[in-house]
């Protein structure tokens, strides 16, 4: 007799996740191959950042080859037989997302806070802290 944990993940699986505008995001996501494919959205939402309704999936084998896109999200993941080591593109179709324009990975776009000299001088309880080495 086969144990819960054999018979959970026979109807699970290991994919990994890219998305369209986070080039430094990858990760391994279980999935339940009885999840619809909106409730695959919504968990991809959590980890991401792309709304539902602005995301579009598709899936891709391990040989890079595209399967399909998961266009219906009343069918269960199961219905596109994805396979342990698949790859699950989401593409984030709203321009003015918060992953559009490398805002989330480009420390570079963030504005620093800079304070002059004297300024800072007239600070109590400061302390000084170079950086540069």
């Amino acid at each position: 007799m086969a144990s819960a944990l054999q018979i959970q993940g026979d109807e699970s699986v290991l994919l990994s996740v890219t998305h369209s505008n986070l080039k430094s995001f990858s990760a391994y996501v279980r999935f339940s191959l009885q999840m619809t494919v909106e409730a695959v959205k919504e968990k991809l939402w959590k980890k991401c950042g792309t709304s539902v309704n602005s995301m579009c999936l598709e899936l891709y084998d391990d040989t890079g080859v595209k399967i399909s896109d998961l266009s219906d999200n009343t069918r269960p993941l199961g219905f596109y037989s994805p396979q342990d080591s698949y790859r699950l593109h989401v593409i984030d179709l709203d321009p003015s997302s918060v992953t559009s324009g490398g805002w989330l990975e480009d420390t570079s776009l963030v504005e620093k806070y800079t304070i002059s000299e004297e300024a800072y001088d007239k600070l109590d309880g400061k302390v000084l802290i170079n950086f540069a080495h």
